[in-house]
């Protein structure tokens, strides 16, 4: 071919609904008829659209697995019949191959990526050789398949429960554009499918992804992208899911970048959006196109086109990258929103306390899915101070969400006049009434309860159990207290700027923060301040730092060892708690799994220590 070639490709960053195979394949048929309407020639959805990220243990069932590659057919006749069928699109499902099969042709009996045949097949969690793949659609049929090579198992992620690896590469040919597909992991890795693409030689790579949204992950992936293009040789599209998924959130931030490294493309995060890009490629750049086995992939090519196509290009557009307090916000608030809008919940109920952690719960709730649809409960018990319910009223005044008042004093003292409680337990039990009547309201009216503790309570232990940590959903469950503040602030400065009403109570931030469920109560009383306690937590929880490197980091030893005192002794607790948006390196819950039942303490306490729940 002589000369340059052009194409337009979009990438579709869409919120998919796991298991919602139709609703997810009319999303498809939707965002293709857009971007064929705006002249693209290839569209690239995110990893396993079809079937929704990540659908977990579904994946092993069989019924699922056949039903997606049947969505898979159904779709590709489906776009043909809406007039589509010339648009290459590539899309993310489950694949499901008859019977048990060999093992990957390059992985060793008993390794990760190999699978034992030797089990009965009803004793095979992935009989039927399940894959993480994506194919491409194009003239009402199913043309090309790939298979992801590299099964992330770390932190969220246990593909290597479920998949199998792909060994082969796939190449199709848009336009006289050859065009390899990976997925997600795949570009993580040095040496892998951007390698043997390099090798086989292409045109262009895409990826879908499913990547969940941490802290300043933006700031790696284009770093990443630059890499596996000048491993490639090529300009690679990199397509990343939008939308919150249980303790997940997607951001989206798709990217192109050219095979030199410049970004050409990047759509903003945590919205659905449809970025195009137009590439004008030069084939002489390539200098050999190879197929069949280059290292530990053999290389297929399929043609769907050679005519060229010819069109003005424009320049893309490169989204302004958000501040972290904003990008953590609307994380929240996605995170929420969707688990809110896709388990079907009318509205959400909480208890507004007139302290910080409820108001920013407040705020993101109302953010997330509007005043109407938000109930808050002042629950005030007989230590509560006139302050703090006016700070109540105050922040739901400044939302404008539904409020009401229910003292607890009087059942409190039922409960007392009963059974002799003191200390801890008395305390804990004015939680425990306040859970029990949200949770009362959540059942008679369907809302979903919302539970209020953040990152530093849930470490440490001082999230009640069947009290203030009730509830389906914890939307700053993994947000410290320190970045409470932060985030208070932010979006208090954020409103101002606007002219708006700034939605937290500036009492409510100012205030040393207390539970109130003793006279004079305060936590600095039982804890060091959030300062020296979230530096601690960060390094222990998130990092997974050790003792002796702890103090290396110059925490204080005295400090250092009752943070982690509390920390191991509330493990049960936090196995009991709600689901809440992973925003950090690690989160609680699937992010970090450790026994309950565990004597190894990174201290030697002279004293066996127990837990008070």
């Amino acid at each position: 071919m002589n000369g340059p070639v052009q194409l337009r490709v979009a990438m579709a960053q869409v919120d998919t609904r796991v298991g919602d195979l139709a609703g997810n394949a009319a999303l498809v048929v939707e965002w293709t008829q857009e971007a064929a309407a705006d002249g693209a020639h290839l569209v690239v959805f995110p990893e396993m659209t079809l079937t929704g990220y990540p659908a977990e243990d579904l994946v092993l069932r069989e019924s699922f697995a056949r039903a997606s590659e049947q969505a898979l057919t159904d779709l590709a006749g489906t776009l043909e019949r809406e007039g589509l069928g010339g648009v290459a699109v590539v899309v993310g499902y489950l694949a499901h191959t008859e019977g048990p099969g060999p093992a990957a042709v390059d992985t060793p009996p008993g390794s990760d990526e190999s699978v034992d045949d030797e089990r009965p097949g009803d004793a095979n969690p992935r009989r039927g050789q399940p894959r993480n793949a994506a194919a491409v659609l194009h003239a009402g049929r199913v043309v090309g398949r790939y298979a992801k090579r590299h099964l992330p198992n770390y932190g969220v992620f246990d593909e290597a429960r479920y998949f199998v690896p792909g060994s082969e590469l796939q190449v199709v040919r848009v336009h006289g554009v050859d065009v390899a597909l990976t997925i997600c992991e795949d570009l993580w890795v040095e040496g892998g499918p951007c390698g043997v693409a390099g090798q086989a030689g292409v045109d262009l790579v895409v990826s879908p992804n499913a990547s969940p949204y941490e802290r300043a992950k933006d700031d790696l992936r284009l770093p990443l992208v630059r890499r596996r293009a000048a491993e490639a040789n090529a300009p690679i599209v990199y397509c990343n899911q939008v939308g919150g998924q249980d303790e997940l959130v997607f951001d989206g931030d798709s990217l192109a970048v050219s095979a030199d490294g410049e970004l050409l493309a990047r759509a903003p995060q945590f919205v659905e959006h449809l970025l195009c890009v137009d590439l004008t490629l030069d084939p002489a750049r390539v200098p050999q196109r190879r197929e069949g086995r280059i290292g530990p992939m053999t290389v297929t090519r399929t043609v769907l086109s050679e005519e060229p196509v010819a069109f003005q290009p424009r320049p893309g557009h490169v989204a302004d990258p958000l501040s972290d307090c904003e990008e953590v916000w609307r994380a929240l608030v996605l995170g929420l929103r969707d688990f809110i809008d896709k388990n079907g919940f009318p509205s959400v109920v909480f208890g507004l306390s007139g302290g910080i952690d409820s108001a920013l719960v407040a705020a993101l709730s109302v953010d997330a899915v509007g005043a109407d649809r938000v109930h808050a409960v002042a629950l005030p018990s007989r230590w509560s101070s006139d302050h703090s319910l006016a700070d109540a009223e105050d922040s739901a005044r400044r939302l404008g969400l539904h409020f009401s008042t229910v003292p607890i004093a009087p059942m409190v003292d039922a409960f007392e006049s009963q059974v002799e409680l003191s200390g801890t337990a008395a305390e804990n039990l004015q939680a425990r009434i306040r859970g029990t009547l949200l949770m009362g309201l959540s059942n008679q009216h369907g809302h979903l309860l919302l539970a209020t503790s953040n990152k530093s309570e849930v470490a440490v232990g001082y999230s009640t159990l069947y009290g203030d940590a009730a509830g389906g959903f914890a939307p700053i469950k993994d947000v410290p207290k320190t970045l409470v503040w932060e985030l208070s602030r932010w979006r208090n400065a954020y409103a101002r700027d606007r002219g708006e009403t700034e939605p937290i109570p500036q009492n409510s931030i100012d205030k040393p923060p207390s539970a109130e469920l003793a006279p004079g109560q305060k936590d600095s009383d039982s804890l060091p301040s959030y300062e020296e306690l979230d530096s601690v937590i960060a390094d222990y929880v998130d990092r997974d730092l050790g003792m002796a490197e702890l103090l290396e980091r110059g925490h204080d030893p005295e400090v250092v060892a009752r943070v982690l005192r509390l920390v191991d002794v509330a493990e049960f607790k936090r196995r009991q708690s709600a689901p809440g948006t992973k925003i950090s390196l690690k989160a609680f819950g699937r992010d970090r799994r450790l026994p309950i039942t565990n004597r190894w303490r990174e201290s030697l306490p002279s004293v066996r220590e127990g837990a008070q729940a």
